[in-house]
């Protein structure tokens, strides 16, 4: 999250209203009911994590081993199992 300088997006009068409960502190606002993102869809990593997780499963089906593919990606081998349980199961709905 990065942070916005108040100035550069509020009015003066809102800026002075907020000083008398909160001064020089940093505050956090929530995004509004209907505007709040999942985790990853703002930066591409939930679309990027499950491409990568489809073809782990298909590399799987074509005879690759838990052990090769744990190598290859860089995972432990109970990670790789437990991406291969979510995908086989997301293949049979």
């Amino acid at each position: 999250m990065k942070y916005i300088k108040a100035q550069e997006v509020l009015p003066e009068e809102i800026i002075e209203i907020i000083q008398q409960y909160v001064s020089g502190d940093y505050l956090y606002i929530p995004c509004k009911e209907g505007d709040k993102k999942s985790w990853g869809e703002k930066s591409g990593s939930k679309k990027m994590l499950k491409t990568r997780n489809k073809e782990i499963y298909q590399k799987y089906l074509t005879g690759r081993s838990v052990e090769e593919l744990s190598e290859e990606f860089f995972l432990s081998e109970q990670s790789i199992r437990r991406i291969l349980c979510e995908e086989k199961r997301r293949a049979q709905v």
